[in-house]
């Protein structure tokens, strides 16, 4: 759609942009010119003027100097206008039509910065989210020394979590539905996807208390086992700690490996809308 709509403002643009030209106030302006006339538009956010300007010099000035910084202030258009869809397609041309302009690494940064700003809350679909994870990746994989690598590496982290946030409360939303295998296992997501994030260590803590709670003894002193080990100084660790005094106690009540090698028969997933374990 923004394809669309984008090639249709450019029928438009070149008639309009070719009328401009035969005007008795500018006659067959240089590209030079054009463009710091669209610069000055853009710096005083009047925004729409300077697209239409831009967008002529991409068209008649495909070839020229100013070609690329034509279609990068396409893009920083309009981002300050909010329009991050269309803020992304054109940062994308920068990057796939001029992919030698100095003007790329900024456009990849802002790449991922439009799908970033279109990133929903957590209980709202990712597709966003992962977008602009992909984009700040290659951002900071590419270009590592740049001044906004920094950025680009929080905002992972944050987007990171965002995502760890959703699969853990899945997880919790499972738990409380009594499906307790699709529990454990949503738990298993976080843990193994998002393990840099805080939701991990609560995950461990939570798959570990189910599993005590479903008589799993050996299963979750595993787990425990397993957090301590990859989050010694986890302020988590007192509750590691009773988890696996609990379980060692269960396993004394209950003699070891009798109660250790429990099997479950009530654990599953939803077969339908509505059903019970």
């Amino acid at each position: 759609m923004a394809v669309i709509l984008r090639n249709t403002l450019i029928v438009v643009l070149v008639a309009a942009g070719l009328a401009c030209s035969s005007s008795p106030d500018v006659v067959n302006p240089s590209v030079e010119q054009r463009f710091t006339r669209a610069k000055e538009l853009f710096d005083e956010e009047d925004y729409l003027e300077a697209i239409n300007e831009f967008t002529v010099i991409t068209l008649q000035y495909q070839g020229s100097a100013f070609a690329a910084d034509a279609q990068y202030y396409l893009g920083e258009c309009r981002f300050e206008r909010g329009e991050y869809i269309l803020s992304a397609f054109e940062y994308s041309v920068v990057r796939t039509s001029y992919p030698a302009s100095p003007r790329v690494p900024d456009a990849q940064y802002k790449l991922g910065l439009s799908y970033y700003m279109q990133s929903p809350k957590p209980v709202l679909d990712q597709q966003n989210t992962r977008k602009a994870i992909d984009e700040f990746q290659a951002f900071v994989e590419y270009y590592p020394g740049h001044p906004m690598a920094a950025d680009a590496e929080a905002k992972i982290k944050e987007l990171n979590d965002r995502l760890a946030f959703k699969a853990y409360e899945a997880a919790r939303q499972y738990e409380r539905m009594e499906y307790y295998r699709a529990a454990i296992l949503s738990y298993d997501v976080v843990i193994e996807k998002y393990h840099d994030t805080d939701y991990a260590p609560m995950a461990y803590l939570d798959k570990a208390d189910l599993l005590v709670r479903r008589l799993r003894f050996r299963e979750a002193e595993s787990t425990i086992k397993e957090f301590q080990s990859k989050y010694p100084d986890s302020v988590l660790r007192s509750r590691a700690d009773g988890i696996l005094q609990k379980i060692k106690d269960e396993l004394e009540v209950n003699r070891g490996d009798a109660a250790g090698t429990k099997i479950e028969r009530n654990d599953g997933y939803p077969a339908a809308a509505g059903a019970g374990t």
